[in-house]
């Protein structure tokens, strides 16, 4: 089990079977880059220099050595993490500090140490404070620390489970860090949770099982919920979300949690996650490559439920609703069909051409449910979407659509404090003809000389929305398998819950 803990005592003077030191480019030659305990360090074992000297460590960004040395008597292992070099009057990188971070967490983690000490960098050299710097600290150590092995039964291969990190820092500024990493761990083990039921295989994790583990969040932190079966939902009128499970024997689900804050005039945020526990195409089937890792299409879902988790337990002034559609998509003799139409929870039609265009057939019921029933200030929905926003922004930025200026500053913001980056794609109104169908309102497809199937697939949801300020997080790219970031491995990243977190807590 993960630990993280704020001690006023001096590093030096722990009992941890590992330091760590986060040294900027140059820290040898630059001795005014050296902090007291790292000058003490290097004083009483005078191999450590010319190690990292042969080793060439800089201190360049990223970059990693260990050795063992000793503290009095005592053998200690000391990891080296580079956090490269910084211009004056600039300040550092907080993804590179993230990053340096999940670097060290791997090697903690690969030496089979069980326990880690460091102290608290400057946090001016990030431009943060304190108390910021000590919340992403425990957020991205925490995540760094998930590894999805549960089905692994060789021990070697397993990740430790006991790693317990110490903190170092001032005396005065206890109270407040420990708060601090607190909330931090906090937003990381909800993230882990959703990165865990993204992880977990398909059969394992079904509609009624998601569910499941958003009533045990509803009900450990007094969150409303609400959630309406497969007859209720073809009773309301959800054609969209009918129509998807309609192939799986497997009743769909849309499920509600909401939280209220005693402020009762207090704005409205609406946040909806397309979850598809398992994507195969239904009658448009995908080809067997790209059908290996779709039961990550739930990761939206996953990120709404884990978010509202947090939301309960740090209180915002503000009112949340996380709503999320479930459904399998799958073949059958029963399935939805090319030709098709469906009619929605707003009455409007669409025509169905490609069965796998299933996600924004659940997210328009959905949308439409928030806007009628919950009247929001905003509404936002992710979605592992669209392989087109994959191919066009890779595995590290999430695709942002929206009409609404000012709501998608908010998540800029929030995206870039917060780790989960986003790029504003344009969702100008030239886009709009691509959906149009002759025989219905809408098409589930856009028209191929549009190309751009990103932006055609918001403006389908756009229908469903009416004038509330709306947002489209496209995470089709960023949801699974992104690559060259320390604090991931191969996997569900969990992302969203860190930006919706952010923005929540920081809304105005």
């Amino acid at each position: 089990m993960f630990t993280i803990t704020c001690s006023a005592q001096a590093l030096l003077s722990g009992k941890s079977a590992s330091l760590l030191f986060l040294v900027q480019e140059d820290f040898l030659v630059q001795k005014t880059l050296q902090s007291s305990a790292l000058k003490e360090v290097l004083k009483n074992n005078p191999h450590i220099q010319p190690t990292l000297e042969q080793q060439k460590f800089s201190g360049k960004s990223l970059s990693l050595v260990t050795i063992v040395g000793f503290i009095g008597k005592r053998s200690v292992l000391f990891i080296f993490v580079g956090l490269g070099s910084k211009k004056a009057k600039e300040s550092l990188s907080v993804e590179r500090y993230r990053r340096a971070l999940g670097v060290a967490v791997r090697s903690v983690q690969r030496e089979r140490v069980q326990s880690l000490a460091f102290d608290l960098p400057t946090a001016s050299l990030f431009a943060l404070t304190s108390a910021e710097l000590a919340r992403e600290t425990a957020t991205t150590m925490t995540l760094a620390c998930y590894h999805f092995d549960e089905f692994i039964t060789d021990p070697e291969r397993k990740l430790p489970e006991m790693f317990d990190v110490t903190v170092c820092c001032e005396a005065k500024e206890i109270k407040a860090l420990t708060a601090a990493l607190k909330t931090g761990e906090i937003i990381g083990a909800a993230t882990n949770k959703a990165r865990h039921w993204v992880d977990l295989p398909p059969t394992m994790l079904t509609p009624v099982g998601l569910v499941a583990k958003a009533q045990e969040i509803a009900k450990q932190h007094k969150l409303d919920f609400i959630v309406f079966d497969e007859k209720e939902v073809n009773k309301m009128g959800m054609g969209g979300l009918a129509a998807v499970s309609r192939g799986s024997e497997l009743d769909c689900q849309l499920l509600i949690m909401s939280y209220k804050t005693k402020k009762k005039s207090a704005p409205t945020l609406a946040l909806v996650g397309k979850g598809i526990t398992f994507d195969s195409g239904g009658l448009s089937l995908k080809p067997a490559q790209y059908m290996e890792t779709m039961k990550e299409d739930m990761s939206g879902a996953a990120a709404v439920i884990a978010t509202m988790g947090v939301i309960a337990q740090l209180q915002p002034d503000m009112h949340v609703v996380g709503i999320t559609p479930l459904a399998e998509n799958l073949p059958s003799g029963n399935a939805v069909k090319p030709g098709d139409i469906v009619r929605f929870y707003n009455g409007k039609t669409a025509e169905i051409r490609n069965t796998d265009a299933e996600g924004r057939l659940i997210l328009a019921d959905a949308l439409s449910y928030a806007v009628k029933h919950y009247k929001p200030d905003a509404i936002i929905d992710l979605a592992t979407l669209t392989g087109a926003c994959a191919h066009a922004l890779g595995p590290f930025f999430s695709g942002l659509m929206s009409q609404h200026d000012d709501l998608a500053k908010k998540i800029e913001i929030s995206a870039a404090r917060s780790g989960d980056r986003v790029w504003r794609l344009p969702l100008d109104d030239d886009y709009k003809p691509a959906i149009r169908s002759e025989v219905a309102d809408i098409c589930n497809i856009g028209n191929s000389k549009y190309m751009a199937g990103a932006i055609t697939a918001s403006f389908f949801l756009k229908n469903f929305v009416d004038d509330v300020p709306w947002a489209h997080l496209d995470i089709a790219g960023t949801a699974f398998d992104v690559p060259d970031i320390s604090y991931y491995r191969p996997g569900a990243t969990g992302v969203g819950v860190r930006l919706l977190v952010d923005l929540v807590m920081n809304w105005k």
